[in-house]
Formats: structure tokens, C-alpha cells, sequence
């Protein structure tokens, strides 16, 4: 999965955000407070998470509507596969991680892993 720009992210944001398919028109609206942008800009943007699997369009009309592919936390968990994949030593990666989590990840990785029942540490 490749990697987002600044703006992509931006604008996945929005799609991930939406409730329904979003038209082009909707994202720029979305982004017009922080953002002043061009029709053809988001257009394009679209176009590009489009081609890089990020979101689905289906026409809608003359225009297309996106909706994304997976859910923001899908692709969180799949960069982090990336990342264990490609570490050499998912072992070790792991036990780096596990070691500076914050106290509240812990508790969501413990419970994760089915042992509410072990001892939290001070």
C-alpha cells in the first residue's frame, strides 16, 4: 500500500469521515474552510487514490462518487503488517513496541489478546 501526500491524506480524511459516496464537489466543500482549492485539483486527487486503491468511484451521473476501500482503522492495521513484514524481525519490533506503549495501549493490546485477567503493571 502506498504511501499518502499531504493532500491525499487531507482528502481521505473527508471520504473516511462521510457517511455516504462522496462526490468531488462534496470533498472540495468539505475542504473549502481550511483549504482553497480548485475543482480540478480534488479531481485529480480523487483520481490518484483511485489508482492507488484508496477509494472505489461508481457513476453517479456525469461525475463519479468515492467511497473508501477499507476504513482508516483497516489501514492503520495494514501499515502495520507492512511495517512487521518488512522489519526483518517481527520478534523484536514487537517487544519494542510492546515496551513503549503507553499505559492505555497496553490495556487495549492485553484485552486485545484476551488477558484482562493478568496483572496490570504499576
Amino acid at each position: 500500500m502506498r504511501g499518502l501526500g499531504e493532500l491525499e491524506s487531507a482528502v481521505m480524511d473527508v471520504v473516511w469521515e462521510a457517511h455516504a459516496p462522496m462526490l468531488v464537489r462534496d470533498v472540495l466543500e468539505a475542504l473549502a474552510p481550511d483549504r482553497p482549492l480548485a475543482y480540478t485539483t480534488v479531481l485529480t486527487v480523487l483520481d490518484k487514490l483511485h489508482g492507488k486503491g484508496w477509494v472505489r468511484r461508481e457513476q453517479v451521473g456525469r461525475a463519479f462518487a468515492y467511497t473508501p476501500v477499507a476504513s482508516r482503522e483497516e489501514v492503520g492495521a495494514r501499515l502495520l503488517r507492512e511495517v512487521l513484514e518488512s522489519s526483518g524481525d517481527v520478534e523484536r519490533v514487537l517487544l519494542h513496541f510492546a515496551r513503549s506503549s503507553s499505559p492505555e495501549e497496553a490495556r487495549i493490546l492485553r484485552r486485545a489478546l484476551g488477558a484482562e485477567n493478568v496483572a496490570e503493571e504499576p
